[in-house]
């Protein structure tokens, strides 16, 4: 009989701590990105999807994800996490209600994704409306396929710490709901070439960034749900990652336009670290290098691509930055991990399934996602009136100013 290590569970509190500490990260990375009139708004979404997404998660996501035997979706055996006591969780040493805490700050993060990509034109009520149905049915019937004893379980699908389930599920949402929400007002000139338009505060962006990263050391070394050899060397894969996604993303902004731009470098550490996730048990820290220095390389270009030739309007760059890379990292596994790599063994098997496993994701999230949100939007448009996104969603949506002494026309 398994006991509780008391050790363990104190380290996956912490790990679910840094994680929780990631939304603070999120929120500052948004409002930098975005111009100061909507504020208010992001701050808003952001404490809500903490509100509303752990709520949901409590009453049916944890089930949906990790209780029965499904193939494709989880038993009905812990809603409201009943059932759920100081027990140890099954194959682990903690306690079963610390196994769900961890859990519900990956489902709530999954959520917050969508925030910055629908960021300054959505209304408030329809994102609420959002976050349920992606973090009370969506998110976990793919947590349950990997990580709940799912289809992709049985196929060996690696994704550790959820480049798949996390980010990308994240990423592929958002790109459904900017898809029915639209650009927002201005974005593109009757030419149809994108408009650059800054966020107000690059300082508050950079703040954000660094938030992110020390909470990506409890979000991917947390996942061993243990203290054991492994966190650490999978705390210093996380870092490197993140450093050579920064260095390429600089680099590549600075070739192409002849200037280091500050924004992308950000994101190419975030893209490092979204890359890293899935096989940071599995994959050296020499290999952890390419794989955050070609996510550098790939955020610059898909977000030029999703701008430009798709015209679609993410200001902050999360669906490169979590749905590309996140599928480029799950990929990365089947390259580089360690004993099951096609270029370290020369076995193309884990390839496969990791290909399987982020096609199958995109194809039922994405899917979902544009049918639900194309509902709701018929029940009730998802987006603000012209004169609200004009004037700014702080003052009309929340009948507030983050900056009150700042004079408005």
């Amino acid at each position: 009989m398994i006991e509780i290590n008391y050790l363990d569970t104190l380290w996956v509190i912490i790990a679910s701590s840094l994680v929780f500490i990631m939304h603070l990260g999120f929120t500052l990375v948004e409002t930098g990105f975005t111009r100061s009139k909507n504020t208010v708004s992001i701050i808003m979404k952001n404490m809500s999807t903490v509100i509303i997404g752990s709520l949901a998660f409590l009453i049916i996501g944890f089930t949906l994800a990790f209780s029965g035997d499904g193939t494709f979706i989880g038993g009905l055996d812990h809603i409201f996490i009943r059932d759920i006591s100081t027990n140890v969780w099954e194959g682990l040493t903690i306690p079963g209600i610390v196994f769900f805490l961890f859990q519900m700050m990956f489902a709530a993060t999954a959520a917050t994704i969508v925030s910055g990509a629908v960021a300054e034109r959505i209304k408030f009520s329809a994102y609420i409306v959002i976050t349920i149905l992606l973090v009370a049915f969506i998110y976990p019937i793919i947590a349950h396929w990997v990580w709940g004893g799912g289809w992709l379980t049985s196929r060996g699908f690696i994704d550790f710490a959820g480049s798949t389930v996390v980010h990308s599920v994240g990423g592929w949402a958002a790109l459904a709901s900017v898809i029915i929400l639209g650009p927002r007002i201005g974005k593109y000139l009757k030419d149809g070439k994108p408009r650059a338009i800054a966020g107000h505060n690059i300082g508050l962006a950079t703040i954000g960034l660094f938030m992110l990263w020390i909470g990506w050391f409890g979000f991917n070394a947390g996942s061993e749900l243990a203290v054991d050899d492994a966190i650490g060397p999978i705390a210093v894969v996380t870092y490197l990652a993140a450093v050579a996604g920064g260095l390429t993303a600089m680099m590549t902004t600075w070739i192409k336009q002849k200037k280091p731009d500050v924004g992308m470098t950000i994101n190419g550490i975030l893209a490092g670290l979204v890359a890293i996730t899935a096989g940071c048990s599995v994959i050296s820290p020499q290999w952890a290098l390419v794989v955050g220095g070609i996510a550098g390389i790939i955020i610059v270009y898909s977000v030029e691509i999703l701008e430009n030739r798709f015209k679609i309007d993410d200001p902050v760059g999360a669906i490169s930055v979590h749905g590309v890379n996140g599928v480029w990292g799950t990929i990365a596994v089947g390259l580089f991990a360690t004993d099951v790599g096609l270029i370290t063994t020369g076995h193309i098997d884990q390839l496969i399934t990791q290909i399987i496993g982020a096609g199958a994701t995109f194809v039922f999230v994405f899917t979902l996602m544009l049918i639900g949100v194309k509902i709701i939007d018929i029940a009730s448009p998802i987006r603000v009136p012209k004169h609200i996104e004009l004037r700014g969603l702080d003052t009309t949506e929340f009948g507030g100013d983050a900056y009150p002494e700042f004079i408005r026309e």
